[in-house]
């Protein structure tokens, strides 16, 4: 992978939902950063009712992407941010295109069903992390922004931990350590796309998981669905990130998310692969960048990461 480098054109897409007030704002965030910006068309726009959750058509949206990879001149895809919408596209994506053209390719929430095509079928590292509008507009605290620049420009290499700020200490729900691909992204995402082309592939795999509007029932039920899929299989361990506002549970986040870890536990106690929780990672601040597809190593003592390979060259 290709990394950032100083002064780098950055192309900002929105292949889900719309930001369009956010789009210039964004662009001066990244020129204020030493990054030149390239707005692209569908950014700007937002459709009309009933699709006025898309920014653009599907065709407009996907012109966007297509061209975003194939420019010599952008050296990185950063989403505008989340919402509903990119999964519409992942059976019109041209992956030779994307293959051809591998660049630092940064979202989460719904973005989660492009990072799982690109993890099937352009097979390069992608990154699980902040939006411009969504995150990095909205204030989101350090390491936020610091740890996404340092991991696509190169400077978070092989062997490197990734640990969470002391304010924000991962919980070990099962002990032990293990290596493999990092995948996943958003739970929903995940289970919708279980039997398409896209679906995730976890085989000798680190399943990392995040949500936000959840309530407890539907995260059983997704659990359950992708442990009927066989998606636990083979699995090799898990981290759990940030489940923010979930529904039904009095309290703040903290105390809502300790609710969720006895339904983790049902399904991995049993299984004795170890899983690390309260990853600040997804829809709660901060939220750190992951690199999906990397191959890592889950240390739930450490409460850490480690790269067993540089993502960004």
């Amino acid at each position: 992978m290709p990394a950032l480098k100083p002064g780098a054109r950055i192309a900002i897409v929105a292949p889900a939902s719309a930001a369009p007030d956010a789009s210039d704002l964004a662009s001066e965030w990244l020129e204020a950063r030493g990054y030149a910006a390239q707005v692209m068309p569908a950014s700007r726009t937002r459709l009309e009712a009933p699709y006025d959750y898309l920014a653009g058509t599907d065709a407009e949206r996907l012109a966007d992407l297509h061209a975003a990879f194939a420019s010599p001149d952008i050296g990185a895809v950063w989403c505008l941010q989340g919402g509903f919408g990119s999964w519409r596209l992942l059976d019109q994506l041209d992956f030779g295109l994307i293959r051809r053209h591998p660049k630092p390719f940064i979202g989460y929430s719904d973005i989660t069903a492009l990072h799982l095509a690109m993890q099937r079928h352009a097979g390069f590292v992608t990154f699980h992390g902040p939006m411009l509008a969504q995150d990095l507009l909205a204030g989101k605290r350090e390491p936020t922004e610091s740890h996404l620049l340092a991991m696509i420009g190169g400077q978070v290499g092989q062997g490197a931990w990734i640990e969470p700020p002391l304010d924000a200490i991962a919980t070990e729900l099962i002990p032990g350590t293990a290596t493999g691909r990092l995948v996943g992204g958003n739970l929903a995402l995940i289970a919708a796309l279980i039997g398409s082309p896209n679906e995730i592939d976890t085989r000798d795999a680190i399943l990392f998981i995040e949500d936000v509007n959840e309530a407890l029932p539907r995260v059983d039920r997704m659990l359950s669905q992708l442990a009927a899929a066989g998606k636990f299989d083979g699995l090799k361990g898990v981290l759990v990130g940030t489940f923010t506002r979930i529904l039904g549970v009095q309290g703040d986040d903290a105390q809502a998310q300790g609710m969720l870890y006895p339904l983790i536990l049902d399904q991995f106690r049993a299984r004795g692969i170890p899983v690390l929780a309260g990853w600040p990672s997804g829809h709660g601040n901060p939220n750190l960048t992951l690199p999906l597809g990397a191959r890592v190593t889950l240390d739930t003592g450490r409460g850490a990461l480690r790269l067993e390979q540089a993502v960004a060259v």
